[in-house]
C-alpha cells in the first residue's frame, strides 16, 4: 500500500494519519531505523493522546502491509502488470519486472482513491503541513532505538511537494517511478514504459475495491 490508502480511513486522527506513512518514510531517508510491529505495542496506550496515535498509525501501517501484501486480489494484480511491464519491456533476469508490478498496483490505487475522494487528499496536505513533524521524529526514534533527524524534513518536504498529486497523469507518474528505481537501485525504465499506462489504470480501477477489502479495522487493540 502507499501513503494514501493508509492514511485515508483515519483522517479524523492527524497524527495516527500522517504517522501511516513513517515506515515508507524511513525507507526513503534512513534504512538504518526501522520500527518493528512488536516495538509499537507499549506506545499505543501510552497515556499521552499524540505518542499513542503516532504509535497507532505507524501500527496500522504494518499491519495494513501485511493483510495487503498476502492478499489474492494484490498477488493477482501485480503479476498482472508485471506481465504487461515484461510485454512492453522485453522480459530480463533481474527482479525489476516484478517490482514495477508491484510499484504501480500501489501507487496507481492510490491514484483511484484520490480520484474517488479528492477532498480527503487535500486534508491529508494539510494534516501533513500543520502537524508538529519533529513530535513524530521524537516518538519514532524512541520505538525504534536508534537516531534520525530526516525524517522530519522529509515530511515538511512531502507535504509541500504534493507527491500524491503526480499519479494522475502518466509523465509525472513516469517521473515518480524512475525516482523510486533509482533509489532502491534498479535498473532504470525506459520512457516506453508510460505506453501501459493507461491499461494498468484500468487494471487498478477494476480492482480496487477486491484490493482493500481485506484490510485490518482501525485501531491499536488488533492481533
Amino acid at each position: 500500500m502507499n501513503f494514501f490508502a493508509h492514511a485515508l480511513p483515519h483522517l479524523d486522527d492527524p497524527y495516527l494519519a500522517a504517522a501511516s506513512g513513517v515506515p515508507d518514510w524511513l525507507s526513503v531517508v534512513d534504512r538504518k531505523v526501522r520500527v518493528r510491529l512488536a516495538a509499537t505495542e507499549r506506545y499505543c496506550d501510552d497515556p499521552d493522546p499524540i505518542t499513542r496515535s503516532i504509535a497507532c498509525g505507524i501500527r496500522q501501517h504494518l499491519l495494513d502491509d501485511r493483510t495487503f501484501h498476502s492478499t489474492a486480489a494484490f498477488c493477482d494484480t501485480s503479476l498482472r502488470m508485471t506481465i504487461l511491464a515484461r510485454d512492453k519491456l522485453g522480459d530480463d533476469k533481474s527482479m525489476r519486472l516484478a517490482f514495477l508490478g508491484h510499484l504501480l498496483t500501489e501507487l496507481l490505487l492510490d491514484d483511484v482513491l484520490i480520484a474517488r475522494h479528492p477532498k480527503s487528499l487535500e486534508q491529508y496536505y494539510n494534516i501533513l503541513t500543520t502537524i508538529d513533524v519533529k513530535r513524530i521524529q521524537k516518538t519514532t526514534t524512541e520505538m525504534a532505538g536508534k537516531p534520525t533527524d530526516r525524517l522530519a524534513p522529509l515530511i515538511v518536504f512531502f507535504g509541500n511537494d504534493r507527491v500524491l498529486s503526480d499519479y494522475a497523469l502518466d509523465d509525472t507518474l513516469f517521473y515518480r517511478v524512475s525516482r523510486v528505481m533509482r533509489r532502491v537501485g534498479l535498473e532504470e525504465v525506459p520512457e516506453e514504459l508510460v505506453d501501459i499506462f493507461p491499461e494498468a489504470r484500468h487494471l487498478v480501477e477494476d480492482n480496487a475495491n477486491a484490493l482493500l477489502e481485506k484490510l485490518p479495522a482501525a485501531g491499536c487493540n488488533r492481533p
